[in-house]
């Protein structure tokens, strides 16, 4: 639906302002969302409320029902995130939760350990962001935990770490993605010198904002650097309280209760299933790309990956997951009746995060048909010097993806442009252009709110989502002024590794400051239970 006196206007982008707003003054995402749902569909309608309702009935069932057919990508996610809560809550129920922080913490001794286990888990997980956030949650929370390290932190820790990797992988969905895009960019323009998977890798160390976030994730991993909102975290996490409980139990959160479980259990009740709901994804990645290939097309990695079902992949890894999940606990005993009632909790403990997921994806279709989106990027200037064009770009594609709440939306509209724009100034240009959208996207998405990213390492981390958006932002906001100043080094220069090499040696002297700093790093010895 479009109008052309609100769409791709201005006034397209009040909708996703009263969201924002609203979550700053109300701290209640759901509300907020459903804000800035309701005045965008008022302006989609021209303020006709029997229209409105009508738009929003058939937004809602298209979050399940499109085309004739089932929205796979939402229904699977979903199924995904549910299959999720149920094993996360069979583990706890068969005592590998509990057994694996036990085993962690006798050889993990102190909060840098915790947090670095956990960083380095998010560099094994890198072939889709949502499995990266949710899975290496799991995995890692019980070991943060008994840290005393908060749930934001390990948020920041997941998030930070999970698009950043992903972008700059090309064996990933989200480098298959890119370098299908790339491809029609480069056959566009009459680009035959350098293959879309070369010009992907070239575009690797352009990507700044990826390449910092990554630095710094390590950097606050292992010095404990807390900015903002993360002090007040943090401090808190070392008295016993690891997530703001006068808020609810955040989604994703396994209850404690007085339910039996094996106190002799090992923690391979809980690295075997996530283990292998890992490989069967994988795999399941190849599988589905495969099965989705040309038969005279033949077979390779890229294109495997470029085709692939990502969410049918997550849901049918996910069934292996619980598969093993189910058989550690008929190992131990434990009767169908209890493990019947586990799982309906272990559903239920993940109803938040499909409340808000839903409603991010319902004001994203208003933001889309608002073509908020298009208004942003008609915004460039044709007098801009070409020199500039990297950062303008990285701003403009942040500030889109940070309204939006999708990076690959915003790749989808971004990339086109920035290639136009290098085609139409300086074609040496457009590499980094490119690369400077991706970055640009990845860091809007960190900072957004209605990120379904940013939801899930909400989720991941059984973190208030809010608490998560607050206490990530600071560190975004950083590594994207760093990037910025990086991006105007690499235009006036044209020579990447000096834009780099500048970014870095920034990135290190303000990592030393704040290391030196009490009140910004401080790093403290747990005792193993």
């Amino acid at each position: 639906m479009q109008l052309a006196q609100y769409s791709d206007s201005a006034l397209s982008l009040i909708a996703p302002i009263c969201a924002l707003l609203a979550a700053v003054i109300t701290r209640r995402i759901i509300l907020s969302l459903a804000i800035g749902i309701i005045v965008g569909t008022l302006f989609l309608v021209e303020l006709d409320i029997t229209k409105g309702g009508s738009y929003l009935g058939a937004s809602v069932i298209g979050l399940v029902w499109s085309d004739g057919a089932i929205n796979t990508w939402n229904v699977y996610i979903i199924g995904f995130l549910l299959l999720l809560g149920v094993m996360t809550k069979l583990m706890s129920l068969s005592g590998a939760s509990s057994a694996f922080a036990h085993w962690a913490s006798q050889r993990i001794k102190t909060r840098r350990g915790a947090s670095m286990l956990t960083a380095g888990l998010s560099f094994l997980v890198f072939v889709d962001d949502y499995f990266h956030s949710l899975a290496v949650g799991n995995l890692a929370r019980p070991i943060t935990d008994k840290a005393q390290i908060s749930r934001s932190k390990l948020a920041y820790l997941l998030d930070s770490t999970a698009a950043p990797v992903c972008v700059l992988m090309p064996l990933s969905s989200w480098g298959a993605y890119i370098v299908t895009i790339i491809g029609g960019l480069l056959a566009t323009h009459a680009i035959t010198e350098i293959s879309p998977l070369a010009a992907f890798v070239s575009m690797i160390p352009m990507n700044f904002y990826a390449v910092f976030a990554l630095v710094f994730a390590l950097a606050v991993a292992y010095w404990n650097i807390n900015l903002g909102a993360m002090r007040k975290e943090e401090q808190r996490a070392q008295s016993g309280e690891l997530y703001d409980h006068h808020k609810g139990m955040p989604a994703g959160m396994v209850e404690t209760d007085n339910e039996q479980v094996d106190l002799n259990a090992g923690p391979w009740g809980l690295v075997l299933p996530i283990l292998a709901m890992t490989l069967a994804c994988f795999s399941l990645f190849i599988i589905t790309g495969a099965n989705a290939l040309d038969g005279d097309q033949g077979f390779s990695l890229m294109a495997a990956l470029e085709n692939t079902d990502v969410t049918l992949s997550l849901l049918l890894g996910g069934v292996v997951g619980l598969a093993v999940c189910l058989y550690f606990n008929f190992k131990q005993g434990q009767s169908l009746g209890l493990i019947a009632n586990a799982s309906i909790r272990g559903m239920q403990t993940m109803k938040g995060a499909i409340l808000i997921l839903l409603f991010a994806w319902t004001i994203s279709g208003v933001i889309s048909d608002l073509e908020t989106g298009k208004y942003l990027a008609s915004q460039i200037g044709d007098s801009i010097p070409y020199q500039l064009l990297p950062l303008i770009v990285f701003i403009l594609s942040g500030i889109m993806a940070f309204s939006t709440g999708t990076s690959w939306g915003t790749f989808g509209i971004m990339l086109p442009i920035a290639a136009d724009m290098a085609a139409g100034t300086n074609i040496s240009m457009m590499l980094p252009m490119l690369a400077a959208v991706l970055a640009g996207s990845v860091f809007g998405d960190h900072c957004s709110p209605i990120s379904d990213t940013t939801i899930l390492s909400s989720t991941g981390a059984a973190c208030h989502h809010l608490d998560h958006v607050a206490t990530q932002l600071p560190y975004a906001l950083l590594i994207a002024a760093i990037s910025g100043f990086s991006y105007v080094v690499y235009g006036y220069s044209e020579n990447v590794w000096i834009g780099l090499g500048f970014g870095l040696a920034v990135l290190l002297a303000v990592v030393t400051i704040l290391v030196k700093h009490p009140r910004f790093a401080k790093h403290t010895v747990f005792n193993p239970v």
